[in-house]
């Protein structure tokens, strides 16, 4: 088949010439990094390239994004592309979400956790979806067929195991051993652990896999977040009650001491200090433990080694009695023998800092290390709205043997709009209550003159708290439209539904969302028609200048010289923020105004990072002349 029968709708503009380009990459085993508008049909056109190639060389498409939403996407364009060429895929959620026993359901957080309660149930025989596996096994096989012909949501497959009372996320896996494309979660990548468990639950060879990571700009942030690690002195308090709670009383005399040192470094770093984190030498952390009990590194790795095992019991254990399946034990031992293998490494940072309390935390620096199996797969390919510089996104990443091709826009011009406030910034020196009832001005009479619905996405929360604190919240209620408020957080589950009540509003008078920039509404959201017909975007989502930002600036300076500040400080914001804009435009027809209140995107080193639609139409305004452009724009046929 060629690549055309799998795409199920007309081609848009470039479509074609996008099929293509993946196509050719797959077939000759290269990397392609493409950055292509929003509203382009990225998700159908990159199936459509790759599908042709991986059914006839017998490749398995690994398909991954970053939320629930952005995967039931690929599903539904499975679904259409299925009415037109058979194809087959599944989604893959965490044991938790597919699971119907209560305990796990219950009990369980993280994905680890879940993995030794689920091998604890089945092994003890008090899963009963697992024993029912065995005498219905033609039922399952028989679902696993009926998935293999129509691509599922895994709700669907859910629904189906529950009536059946098999295991769901056996099922999804079935399917997925046979499938052409599964979907998954980043995390499936780009987590060390998660990832081996994944290649060897499916046994699959990297050199079976075509990865297509979706909204790519996500990349460098989820990797440093899949390699980084955290723990709370709170955490080895707990394990030390749980250490004399089973009478592993050499370890509760560990941790005790181990504990007090913690205590005796915070209080000589952080102290009476006005900063919140702060660099250590790694191995501070076990000297005072070392001195008192006179260990060696040997015997300290042994030790830890025995927490490890000795929390793999207390699991066990408190499974077996029905209770929550932690260990604090294990878990300060998996983290201190992590902390320990990573002393001398040039790429991570070792902070103490006061979040809970007092924490240690493991910051990587490099997110290319993440992706270091890229090498051993076919092909991968990157696609973004926002990847511009694309060379200097291949660099971060370390992605070899790559393709890069930036498509233009499809934002016709006169249905773009986009206006710099050329007297406000937020600035660190320049924020200010004055600062932000002029920031208010600006948004108040915006929103009152761009129809329905319309975003306010700041720089950082501090910044929100800053409008707030301005009166934002009562003046935009005098306007007539409702005002939703992102809260940090929020569950996802609450933050879609309020999500979803405020595209309702579209179809009355029309609604506010405040937001940040580089969360969760701002980027990955789509927001049709009158959902969103403008963006007000407050600041440039800089990172403050912390300890870890300063230490990524260094580490990339050293790898990439001279671009060290580029690529760990100026690029991440000025993606926010274009991430942010196109909200805004969904389709070339969709018309939208975006409105920035910092004049520094004025400045050449800030253009420079911004798609051409934007630079393109770009105009400084001051409040008057927002007013006169917003009504010509919206009111006058421009």
């Amino acid at each position: 088949m060629t690549e055309l029968e799998y795409l199920p709708y007309e081609p848009r503009p470039h479509q074609l010439e996008f099929i293509e380009l993946v196509k050719g990459a797959v077939e000759r085993g290269e990397n392609v990094i493409i950055e292509a508008p929003t509203g382009f049909g990225k998700t159908v056109s990159v199936l459509a390239g790759v599908l042709p190639v991986a059914r006839e060389l017998g490749f398995k498409v690994l398909y991954l994004a970053r939320t629930h939403r952005q995967m039931d996407r690929v599903i539904e364009e499975l679904k259409a592309i299925n009415r037109k060429a058979r194809v087959s895929g599944v989604e893959m959620r965490s044991r938790k979400e597919l699971c119907l026993h209560n305990y796990l359901r219950e009990y369980t957080s993280d994905a680890y956790t879940a993995m030794v309660v689920c091998k604890n149930l089945r092994k003890s025989g008090k899963c009963q979806f697992y024993e029912n596996e065995k005498k219905k096994k033609a039922e399952v096989e028989e679902l696993t067929r009926f998935f293999l012909e129509t691509p599922g949501h895994p709700a669907e497959i859910l629904n189906y195991a529950e009536t059946l009372e098999v295991c769901p996320y056996d099922v999804t896996r079935m399917i997925a051993y046979k499938a052409d494309v599964i979907v998954a979660s980043y995390l499936y990548a780009l987590n060390p652990t998660i990832r081996e468990n994944f290649m060897t639950y499916l046994d699959l060879d990297y050199s079976d896999l075509i990865v297509i990571f979706d909204e790519a700009h996500n990349l460098p942030d989820q990797a440093i977040s899949a390699l980084s690690d955290r723990m709370s002195i709170h955490t080895v308090n707990r394990a030390i009650k749980e250490a004399d709670e089973y009478r592993e009383h050499e370890i509760a005399n560990f941790l005790s001491i181990f504990g007090k040192g913690l205590e005796i470094l915070y209080s000589e770093k952080l102290g009476n200090r006005d900063v919140e984190e702060i660099p250590i030498a790694p191995e501070l952390v076990f000297g005072h433990v070392m001195n008192v009990l006179g260990l060696d590194t040997r015997w300290l790795v042994k030790t830890l080694n025995e927490m490890v095992a000795v929390g793999d019991s207390i699991r066990e254990d408190r499974i077996n009695k029905n209770k929550p399946p932690r260990s604090y034990i294990g878990r300060v031992g998996e983290f201190l023998l992590l902390w320990l293998s990573l002393i001398g490494r040039d790429d991570y940072l070792f902070l103490l800092t006061r979040e809970r309390g007092l924490s240690l935390e493991l910051v990587a620096l490099d997110p290319s290390k993440a992706l270091t199996f890229i090498r051993d797969v076919q092909s991968a390919v990157f696609m973004s709205g926002t990847l511009t510089p694309l060379e200097a996104f291949r660099d971060v990443m370390g992605i070899e043997n790559a393709r890069l091709k930036k498509f233009p826009r499809i934002v016709k011009r006169e249905n773009a709009q986009v206006l710099v406030a050329k007297d406000v910034s937020t600035r660190g020196e320049e924020r200010s209550l004055d600062l932000y009832r002029r920031m208010t001005e600006y948004i108040v009479e915006a929103v009152k003159l761009i129809p329905k619905n319309v975003g306010v996405f700041t720089a950082s929360y501090e910044v929100l708290q800053g409008l707030l604190s301005a009166n934002l919240q009562v003046r935009l209620e005098e306007t007539g439209k409702a005002v939703f408020i992102e809260k940090q957080g929020a569950s996802s589950r609450e933050n879609d539904a309020m999500v979803a009540s405020f595209k309702a509003h579209a179809r009355s008078n029309g609604a506010v969302l405040l937001g940040v920039m580089g969360g969760r509404n701002s980027e990955g959201q789509d927001y049709s028609g009158d959902e969103m017909n403008g963006v007000i975007l407050v600041g440039i989502p800089y990172a403050r200048p912390t300890p870890r930002v300063q230490a990524q600036i260094r580490y990339f300076e050293r790898k990439f010289p001279g671009k060290g500040r580029y690529y760990g400080y100026y690029l991440p914001a000025h993606r926010k923020l274009v991430q942010a804009a196109g909200r805004v435009h969904r389709s070339a027809e969709e018309k939208g105004s975006i409105v920035i209140l910092d004049y520094r995107v004025l400045w050449r080193n800030v253009k420079k990072d911004l798609p051409d639609w934007m630079v393109e139409t770009m105009k400084p305004v001051d409040l008057a002349r927002m007013r006169l452009y917003l009504k010509r724009f919206w009111f006058s046929g421009h």
